[in-house]
């Protein structure tokens, strides 16, 4: 995603591993009934697979444009957020309440927010994710420090 200005947000590409299905499928329904265009990457269902081939396939995905923000959802979001960001120009945060949302957004210019579905309510989850989508980067001197990473 570019450093530099404001960009309109026109997908939302989703994945999770199987203990982030349920929750996935939950997200998928809310962001379609806000008009979202989703991709859903997958799983499919609850059968276990390795979560780490999920973030790589999103974050491959997340580099084909500029226009795009990522969620991740595995057990606890951390093994996520650790493969998506071994990828140039992702940022992704793990996300567990509607603060650390919106300053991984604010501050961070976060592309990609993970979450743990064994580890966050149905209803907060959903609240970040609405968070996520609906705030902007601050530039200003947040800008410098992005530009570190």
């Amino acid at each position: 995603m570019e450093l530099n200005k404001k960009v309109k947000i026109k997908m939302v590409i989703l994945a999770s591993d199987h203990a982030g299905f349920k929750l996935k499928e939950i997200i998928k329904k809310f962001l379609i009934k806000k008009r979202n265009k989703v991709l859903d990457l997958g799983t499919k269902n609850t059968k276990s697979v390795d979560y780490p081939d999920y973030a790589h396939l999103l974050s491959k995905k997340m580099k084909k444009s500029t226009n795009k923000l990522g969620i991740l959802i595995c057990g606890s979001g951390t093994g996520m957020a650790m493969t998506a960001n071994k990828h140039r120009n992702i940022r992704a945060a793990l996300c567990y309440n509607i603060r650390t949302t919106k300053l991984s957004r604010k501050h961070n210019n976060a592309n990609v927010m993970t979450l743990g579905a064994r580890l966050i309510n149905k209803n907060i989850a959903l609240k970040c994710v609405n968070t996520f989508l609906n705030t902007d980067f601050d530039f200003g001197r947040h800008l410098k420090r992005i530009k570190k990473i």
